[in-house]
């Protein structure tokens, strides 16, 4: 039913970090190392393989490290590997893969605090094209990708769609937004209510929305209804814009990615959790990874 390839993505990179000070004091959150790897680099690694070609980051303040991780390595890099002769060759090609990953274009955040501005920030980038709207440091690991499924269900309706995973305790219910709406199968609700942060006794399902979404270029136009309506010195939430295109007919889904494991790397034991299933998904250190995990007296 969609008649547009979805080819960019808006990841919101602006954020301060404050959870992760003094560590993120000059060194930006998206950046903290997953073994190896900094988290924005999974998010946009996992773009790419669904076939996105234009990475548009919107950043703000000491947010200049995201940019030179996402170049072509410097010359001084170059050197230094070559120099390491032939143990260092696969460093130099994973180095400047990294930088040919696709077409990154950064802008800086300006206008009210919330996660609708940086859509609006990254409109004219978009233009009237569907698009991917994530975060730079939570993903959900599944196969095929959730993005992957999101444009397929996005493929399928032609509609803006939400990454969805079920609650799995109480407390969920008071982190995330979850979307009501008619089941049109397993997984899968046409939305006709999102409630934010509803208690479990007042959610009207078990589907929380995070981590990702397709959205329409319309969302543009209700967002900029929602912060007319802005009283001055509050937030502005990409949510605000949703419910006014449900009340106004537009079509939303809410998608629960098959096969997916949530990882927030966006606070302290979370981010810990995530280092160590990654790393214990490495074939090249799990197995003296896990041995050691087992000498710890805990």
């Amino acid at each position: 039913m969609a008649d547009r390839k979805i080819r960019k993505a808006v990841i919101a990179a602006a954020g301060f970090g404050t959870r992760f000070l003094p560590q993120t004091k000059a060194m930006p959150k998206e950046m903290l190392p997953i073994v190896d790897k900094p988290i924005i680099q999974y998010v946009v690694e996992e773009l790419v393989e669904a076939g996105i070609e234009d990475i548009i980051i919107v950043s703000g303040y000491s947010k200049r490290s995201i940019e030179d991780h996402f170049d072509a390595p410097s010359q001084d890099l170059i050197a230094n590997l070559k120099q390491g002769g032939e143990s260092k060759a696969s460093l130099l090609e994973e180095t400047k893969k990294v930088g040919n990953l696709a077409n990154f274009v950064y802008v800086r955040q300006k206008g009210p605090y919330g996660n609708g501005t940086p859509l609006l920030n990254a409109e004219h980038l978009i233009g009237d094209e569907p698009f991917i709207y994530t975060w730079s440091d939570d993903f959900i690991k599944a196969s095929p990708s959730r993005f992957q499924q999101l444009i397929s269900v996005y493929d399928e309706f032609g509609c803006s769609v939400l990454a969805s995973i079920r609650a799995n305790s109480d407390m969920d219910y008071d982190r995330y937004g979850f979307a009501g709406g008619e089941t049109l199968r397993d997984g899968l609700i046409d939305v006709d209510r999102i409630i934010e942060k509803p208690g479990k006794e007042s959610a009207p399902s078990n589907l929380a929305n995070v981590s990702g979404f397709v959205f329409t270029p319309d969302i543009f136009g209700y967002l900029h209804q929602a912060q007319a309506e802005l009283i001055e010195g509050n937030e502005l939430w990409y949510n605000d814009a949703l419910r006014k295109m449900i009340d106004d007919g537009q079509r939303i889904l809410a998608y629960e990615v098959k096969d997916g494991h949530y990882y927030d790397a966006g606070n302290k034991l979370e981010y810990l959790k995530t280092v160590v299933d990654f790393a214990l998904m490495r074939d090249d250190i799990k197995d003296d990874f896990a041995a050691y995990l087992r000498t710890l007296d805990l």
